[in-house]
């Protein structure tokens, strides 16, 4: 007879993983995490001092319902961790009426009921000053539940309540291999195997290498941060709220004013930019002036008062599918394995709904709002 180490496994710290590492140690499930890094890295995804939440979710209606339930678990988690998460500053989505991003939050908007207000171009530049450049057919859409999250203290309060209900925690160990064997799975590290029912890998750009065969891309993304010229309190996050604003040529800048300590938060989204595909073993992080040039030379006319220079610029690494939308579930409904993971930019505000549904599937429970459109076997 197989002796097993644990019930469930969770390979891959990340948000997603913490987050179901917390939800199965609190139900007292005998689970085990690894995280090939120390939780709260700056190696992945979940990092970066502020990421946005918004309810709207423009990329998919069947999302708003999971980004609902998230925001309930984000002050589940922050209550039970004693610590601020999320920072409720409301949020301006800013673009063509029909386009990509104000468009696609009104339409989520008026399908769930969720309360925005609406600016006419004029009366956006007005209220915003620092937003200029805002073409007259475009529209603002301020959404006052949106905010932003802290990823890098997300992971570690996850983590660290995870274990405080039992979970055992393995960080800077590689899982090398996931092999599935009758009845469970063995975890291959450098120095032994672990066995267990069932594993459910969270790896992030990491995926596609335990678990072959998933249409995933993984792309090198910089974030910058940059200073006002003067000190100017228009920048600060009050003032200058959470944003994604979607310019004329296509692309999406999104960003954040100054709080908490750190600079404006500026960068353009990932797939409205040529994002360059990384191998995520890669360990040059090293940025270049080609990481910064192109946002620095617009900002004059779209956001005008910051220094020239960024003053920070790092490197994040993104997972894409062809849809733009996650993997979530058994591939081929296999008992001993869950896979999750293509963030696609805007899968941090989900982390709490998603850890939540990973529990129940490793459970064999329905999970809080339906997923099944996020099937890893919908690309065949």
């Amino acid at each position: 007879m197989t002796r097993w180490d644990a019930e469930a496994a969770v390979v891959g710290l990340g948000a997603w993983g913490a987050s179901a590492l917390w939800q199965l140690a609190a139900r007292g499930v005998d689970v085990m995490g690894f995280e090939r890094f120390t939780p709260g890295h700056s190696l992945g995804s979940s990092h970066g001092g502020s990421q946005m939440f918004r309810l709207t979710c423009l990329e998919h209606p069947q999302l708003v319902p999971l980004a609902q339930r998230s925001r309930e678990l984000w002050s589940e988690l922050e209550d039970a961790a004693q610590e601020q998460l999320f920072v409720a500053s409301g949020g301006l989505l800013i673009g063509p009426e029909n386009g990509h991003v104000a468009g696609g939050t009104l339409r989520a908007a008026r399908a769930h009921g969720i309360d925005v207000r609406t600016y006419t171009a004029a009366a956006l530049r007005f209220q915003y000053p620092r937003h200029t450049g805002v073409a007259d057919h475009h529209t603002g859409v301020w959404e006052p539940s949106a905010g932003i999250l802290r990823p890098e203290a997300t992971v570690r309060a996850a983590v660290s309540l995870a274990r405080r209900a039992g979970a055992r925690v393995f960080a800077d160990t590689r899982i090398t291999g996931v092999e599935p064997v009758t009845g469970g799975v063995l975890l291959h590290t450098a120095q032994k195997t672990v066995r267990v029912r069932q594993v459910l890998v969270t790896a992030g750009s990491w995926l596609s290498e335990l678990v072959p065969g998933l249409p995933l891309e993984t792309v090198r993304m910089p974030m910058t941060w940059f200073r006002p010229l003067e000190p100017d309190g228009s920048f600060t996050l009050e003032e200058f709220p959470v944003f994604m604003r979607e310019l004329d040529d296509g692309r999406v800048l999104r960003g954040s004013g100054m709080e908490g300590g750190h600079d404006i938060k500026l960068s353009f989204e990932d797939r409205s930019v040529s994002a360059k595909p990384i191998d995520p073993d890669d360990s040059d992080r090293s940025v270049t002036p080609d990481d910064w040039s192109d946002l620095a030379r617009m900002l004059p006319a779209k956001i005008p008062g910051l220094e020239s220079l960024p003053a920070k610029v790092t490197v994040c690494m993104r997972t894409r599918t062809p849809d733009g939308q996650f993997v979530i579930g058994r591939p081929g409904g296999d008992p001993r394995l869950i896979v999750a993971g293509g963030d696609n930019g805007h899968g941090f505000q989900h982390a709490t709904g998603i850890g939540e549904a990973l529990a129940d599937l490793a459970q064999g429970s329905r999970t809080q709002v339906p997923l099944e459109f996020l099937s890893p076997d919908r690309f065949g």
